[in-house]
């Protein structure tokens, strides 16, 4: 029978191919694999920047999928996204080709670092991860890094130094969290999404639970006093549990907040003590709670109050996290990865301490399943706008088995109009933007071009595009 333990596969000689290669954490994997001598050959079904680059590091990426290119192969390692009908995972069940999780790699990667800092939650684990990587790198610890985005200081979303600290944002979907090795585990808050596996808020809890219980007896579970969900699923816990909140037992606590502007600001508590003061490069409240988190990991990890200053003010966001774009007649152009109703509730709560005279949004709604089962709560963020325009659903992995549309969700949110492209978005935006407005394109799918083509507008109207 063929092990279905990675460990015995991941040796010189031994020859992978890579489904999905051009993925977020999918390419520096296979950069990192190639980099221990492993023969690696890969294959994604849209051509990307990170396929170019995996050819110049001497890696034969392939556009499109094929049985061919599991010919002398001794193992292969698949994205999340891809699944069992994909044409190459199914011949390579037919072979007796051992199939692994893109997560099982970086879990047995993980093993060999004294510290591996795992930061889950549904909201927030790539902006967290990236401060706890600012603060890494102020106190000169050299990570091994894995973020789920373009980290401007890194220039990607990856990093591999030669220091004992691997810090990854860890997912949840599909379980993928479960197959790594942390020994710090961070759960920023537990909330409905992903409901196409989990089905229910019982079985994220569930989830997490078990994520949290892979942490060793000396390791540390930091988590989220203020999330009700999190606090529930780690309740039956022995381990004593290291919290941050802004609630009084907090073993990290946030006071004296000050949230107005772009530099949000607050004192920080440890164990009820005074610990440092800090101030952001980034706007909102929910900002000040990721960094609490970032500053629980880095007191689990000794690290100095200087390098968590530093850290945290030298972090000027990531990409598609409220990011600065440009302006068009007088009205400055933001994008943000928001694509949940917690996380456009976040976004618009910064958003609405700025101050600008009307805020326009361009929001993209992200599967045909998530706008469902949260149609109402969707319904009610997006009426907080001065001005909303929908995006066609952007299906993703999904097919419209169920009806929904952005159309309807547009005669949900008074005052708002549904576009059948991002053209007719872009077009219209540039037509009533005026000084004083703050734009925002939201959404994990392509409504970023928007905000592109917005800040490129003479181009873009000269171009006909």
């Amino acid at each position: 029978m063929v092990s279905m333990d990675i460990e015995p596969y991941i040796k010189e000689g031994k020859r992978c191919h890579m489904v999905g290669i051009g993925g977020v954490s999918m390419s520096p994997l296979a950069i990192l694999l190639h980099g221990m001598g492993i023969p690696i050959t890969g294959s994604d079904m849209n051509d990307c920047e990170a396929i170019g680059t995996l050819q110049e590091a001497g890696i034969n990426a392939m556009v499109g999928h094929s049985t061919q290119y599991l010919n002398g192969v001794d193992y292969v390692i698949r994205t999340a996204a891809a699944r069992e009908e994909n044409i190459e995972i199914k011949a390579a069940r037919e072979m007796g080709i051992p199939v692994f999780e893109r997560a099982e790699a970086w879990g047995y990667i993980m093993r060999s670092y004294k510290n591996a800092i795992c930061i889950a939650g549904t909201h927030g684990k790539t902006t967290t991860t990236s401060m706890v990587t600012h603060i890494l790198l102020a106190a000169s610890a050299d990570p091994t890094v894995m973020i789920g985005g373009n980290l401007p200081i890194l220039g990607s979303g990856y990093r591999f130094g030669k220091g004992d600290s691997i810090v990854l944002e860890s997912c949840e979907y599909y379980n993928s969290f479960h197959s790594f090795f942390p020994t710090i585990a961070v759960i920023l808050n537990i909330d409905n999404d992903h409901l196409d596996f989990f089905t229910n808020m019982e079985n994220l809890k569930e989830s997490f639970r078990q994520f949290a219980s892979l942490v060793p007896p000396d390791g540390s579970i930091i988590c989220n006093l203020d999330d009700e969900n999190t606090m529930n699923a780690l309740g039956l816990f022995d381990k004593e549990l290291i919290t941050f909140g802004m609630g009084e037992n907090a073993t990290v606590r946030g006071v004296n907040i000050r949230i107005g502007g772009r530099n949000p600001s607050m004192d920080v508590l440890y164990k009820g003590k005074p610990f440092c003061s800090v101030v952001l490069g980034i706007p909102g409240i929910h900002n000040l709670k990721n960094a609490l988190a970032a500053i629980a990991v880095s007191i689990q990890m000794g690290l100095s109050i200087e390098s968590i200053i530093e850290g945290l003010y030298s972090f000027q966001g990531v990409d598609r996290r409220f990011q600065y774009k440009g302006s068009i007649n007088g009205a400055d152009v933001y994008d943000d990865y928001a694509h949940h109703p917690s996380e456009l509730c976040a976004l618009l709560d910064a958003a609405q301490s700025l101050e600008y005279k009307r805020i326009v949004l361009a929001f993209q709604p992200h599967t045909y399943t998530r706008t469902h089962n949260l149609f109402d709560d969707f319904a009610t963020q997006l009426s907080r706008a001065d001005i909303t325009l929908l995006a066609e659903i952007y299906a993703a992995r999904e097919k419209n088995e169920i009806g929904i549309s952005s159309q309807m969700l547009a005669k949900s949110v008074p005052g708002a109009r549904s576009y059948p492209s991002l053209d007719d978005i872009t077009k219209e935006i540039a037509t009533i933007a005026k000084d004083g407005d703050l734009i925002l394109t939201v959404g994990a799918g392509d409504v970023y071009q928007v905000g592109e083509a917005l800040v490129n507008w003479k181009k873009y109207f000269k171009d006909g595009t």
